[in-house]
């Protein structure tokens, strides 16, 4: 059972300690349940399948934001061999909010480039809660040029609620390394894969984001705002989180649907959380796939597809020529109703009598 629980897995967790007590009488009283407690084991994966087939899109938001999910350093550690961090911008100083090195993928040299939370207060203060300073976008991009340098792929972990807002981050320029990261990944001559691994915040997320191909954890999430900051401007309440996950389309599913993201990890029954080595192992193969397919892509070929992938993003009713297309079909104008006179305001129809009034006393008085 996991020492974490949200608030739908409930039903988990009672079925879980029943189970328990179960096993518990059964060693206590020397009796043999055996049945009994395969019984309850089937019943706890039928409900867990459940509950995560069914998951509304700020309950995934939740499961993204799991304190046991796996992060950026115990993928590294689960995929990758001979990882050889790098540290610094060469400019400030080391952010570990974005860690970085090359590594090898199943004998396969990888520069491997992502945001890092931590587990307790202390790493969390380490690393600031996943919120990077410009200068760890400015030490990805430099890591980014050194692997573009050698023709070694780059593989990008996003796992951020946002870059820091702080006054340090604007004084430091923070839009700034932000928009330069944009416009270089577009034209590292190396292939790029992106997947988002739990939260996939904003201008934090996009700063490593822009990649050949785009990969999301089947419970993560990406957007271009919180739910609770949504809420806040929206409604004013940060209690709406709920209808806020809901407007901005930002599950998986979703993104698939927009062509914002190419493809779906899944993840294990429970989230990556329950199970953090079948999900690495998953993620593991699903890069190596993705490697090959992309090798076999000449660089310059490379570029422009990568160019026009996000050009096409954001594309709303235009055919394959370029031209308009109305997404709604048009209206019949059989069905229009006859326009009706409005009617005079009040106001103007007393103001246009006193102007009579006024004409007509002039006129009287000069005769």
């Amino acid at each position: 059972m996991s020492p974490f629980t949200l608030p739908f897995e409930k039903p988990i967790t009672e079925l879980e300690n029943k189970l328990r007590e179960l096993r518990t009488f059964s060693e206590n009283q020397d009796i043999d349940v055996s049945l009994e407690i395969q019984r309850m084991q089937q019943k706890i994966e039928e409900t867990r399948e459940k509950i995560y087939s069914e998951l509304t899109a700020w309950q995934k938001v939740q499961v993204a934001r799991h304190p046991l999910r796996p992060y950026t350093m115990d993928y590294i550690k689960a995929m990758t061999t001979d990882f050889q961090e790098l540290h610094g911008d060469r400019v400030h100083r080391d952010d570990r909010a974005i860690i970085g090195g090359f590594a090898k993928l199943d004998g396969r040299p990888v520069m491997v480039i992502g945001t890092q939370k931590g587990r307790d207060t202390k790493s969390n203060l380490e690393c600031n809660f996943g919120c990077a300073y410009p200068e760890g976008y400015r030490k990805a991009l430099r890591l980014m040029r050194l692997a573009a340098k050698f023709g070694v792929p780059i593989i990008t972990l996003i796992d951020t609620p946002g870059a820091f807002p702080g006054i340090e981050s604007e004084e430091r320029h923070i839009a700034e390394a932000i928009a330069v990261n944009l416009r270089e990944m577009f034209n590292l001559r190396t292939p790029i894969i992106v997947t988002i691994i739990g939260e996939g915040g904003s201008g934090g997320a996009l700063g490593i984001g822009v990649g050949d191909r785009i990969l999301i954890l089947e419970n993560a999430y990406y957007s271009v705002i919180s739910p609770e900051g949504c809420a806040a401007i929206l409604w004013k309440d940060r209690t709406y989180a709920d209808k806020a996950a809901e407007a901005l389309k930002l599950t998986a599913a979703d993104l698939i649907e927009t062509g914002l993201a190419d493809e779906i990890v899944k993840e294990p029954k429970g989230g990556a959380h329950s199970d953090p080595k079948a999900m690495a192992a998953t993620l593991k193969e699903v890069l190596l796939s993705k490697l090959d397919e992309l090798s076999a892509v000449p660089v310059d070929d490379l570029l422009e597809q990568r160019y026009r992938k996000f050009r096409q993003m954001g594309e709303v009713g235009l055919d394959e020529s370029g031209s308009f297309t109305p997404s709604e079909p048009a209206v019949d104008p059989a069905e229009v109703p006859p326009e009706i006179e409005e009617p005079v305001d009040e106001v103007e129809e007393e103001e246009e009598d006193e102007k009579t009034d006024e004409t007509t006393d002039k006129e009287e008085s000069k005769t």
